[in-house]
């Protein structure tokens, strides 16, 4: 979509909202009557629209990001050699690995097989055949759309803060949590006084995330004007991502990643009844949680469902907590914070951490193997005219600060 439809969308979304406030006004103002039935009508009629455009605005912010290429992220195949010189050796690998993907090895020349096996990982015992029993690092492209894709389907990777290490080998790195000390006045010909500094130390694992099996006909393969690695990063992006992303929000850490609600600490429990709901005066509770230097980076991260509750909710001032964009490039935001939605959150329930707040990038940190590898079996459904794909990462999580970043937690009753 272009920036005219943005605008659009955007001049109706703040449009619609004013409606609602002034259906809300009207019946305030004549002694706080009930809505009639008109009102009424009006009201959800403008709510249901609002609520689609919000999406396509959502949509469209998410495309944007989708089509930026960070290229000081993506990782040049192949070492040593002038910036020109790189780029040749990435453009021939991923020469290589689209006949690969279209052709299997049989039909690339030495120079591509021994380029494309540079970059090969074994994943079991070799068997005899045209294709090594292995995955193959993707071309910076594919994994970069990949990337890219896994954080559209998962909010909290967009977040977080993320670490890309070269092998999947075991990661420990130091922790210390000093917040609770501090210095003291010294008097003339005192003695300073000791304090210690504890550090400690954890271990970030490598666990194996796959996209399952995308089937591809001979007829698409063959289709050289058909993006057929594009539309593969995309697929197999989405599948890794709607998985790994439901692990980092409620991830158990035994054998998975530690999801940041199962691990958060608690900063608000809601009042008894509020098992699918929350306050105004919950929320202010939550954020004040965060300690304020922490929470000049706070940001709301929480389900579609909580949002929902969230944006009929008013302050003392009667003034709605969910305000909607003000103009192109300005995001909505909940009592003055940017909010990320991720729909596999938990949704409001009893019990259930429905809400992080805080700054999340300095709260919870995702570990991920730099090789994306795809492999493809050339022959297992050769009687349908297909070839099979699929794609594997290599991931993990943790909370890191969590000093950082507080949980709202809806009463078990």
């Amino acid at each position: 979509m272009t920036t005219a439809q943005l605008t659009r969308l955007v001049t109706e979304q703040n449009t619609l909202w004013q409606r609602m406030q002034e259906i809300q006004a009207a019946a305030e103002t004549d002694g706080g009557r009930d809505w009639s039935a008109e009102e009424r009508t009006n009201w959800d009629a403008a709510e249901a629209r609002l609520t689609e455009v919000s999406r396509d605005i959502e949509r469209i912010n998410r495309m944007s990001t989708l089509s930026t290429v960070d290229r000081s992220q993506l990782i040049t195949t192949g070492g040593g050699g002038d910036e020109r010189g790189a780029e040749d050796e990435a453009e021939l690998y991923r020469s290589a690995f689209s006949r690969y993907t279209r052709n299997g090895m049989e039909r690339m020349t030495n120079e591509q097989r021994e380029l494309l096996m540079g970059n090969f990982t074994e994943v079991r015992a070799q068997s005899v055949g045209s294709d090594p029993a292995g995955g193959y690092l993707v071309p910076d492209e594919f994994r970069n759309t990949m990337t890219e894709t896994m954080k559209s389907f998962g909010g909290i990777l967009s977040l977080a803060n993320v670490i890309t290490t070269a092998t999947g080998n075991d990661l420990n790195w130091p922790t210390n949590d000093d917040t609770a000390n501090e210095g003291a006045l010294l008097s003339e010909n005192s003695q300073i006084s000791e304090q210690d500094v504890t550090i400690g130390r954890r271990t970030m694992k490598a666990h194996t995330f796959t996209s399952k099996l995308v089937r591809v006909s001979l007829q698409l393969l063959n289709d050289s004007a058909f993006p057929l690695e594009t539309w593969l990063a995309g697929k197999l992006g989405e599948r890794i991502g709607r998985s790994a992303s439901g692990y980092f929000a409620t991830g158990t850490g035994i054998d998975q990643p530690e999801g940041i609600t199962t691990y958060a600490t608690v900063g608000k429990t809601g009042a008894g009844g509020q098992t699918t709901s929350i306050i105004y005066d919950d929320l202010v509770d939550l954020e004040h949680s965060v300690d304020p230097a922490y929470r000049s980076q706070g940001r709301y991260l929480m389900n579609d469902a909580m949002l929902k509750v969230i944006r009929k909710l008013k302050d003392s001032q009667n003034r709605p907590l969910w305000v909607p964009v003000p103009a192109p490039g300005f995001p909505s935001t909940i009592n003055g914070f940017e909010y990320t939605i991720d729909n596999k959150m938990p949704v409001p329930a009893a019990s259930a951490k429905s809400i992080i707040f805080g700054d999340i990038k300095a709260g919870y940190i995702i570990r991920q193997v730099q090789g994306v590898q795809m492999m493809r079996l050339a022959e297992r459904y050769a009687d349908y005219l297909q070839v099979g794909f699929f794609g594997f990462a290599r991931l993990d999580a943790q909370v890191d600060d969590a000093s950082a970043i507080r949980a709202y937690q809806h009463p078990a009753s």
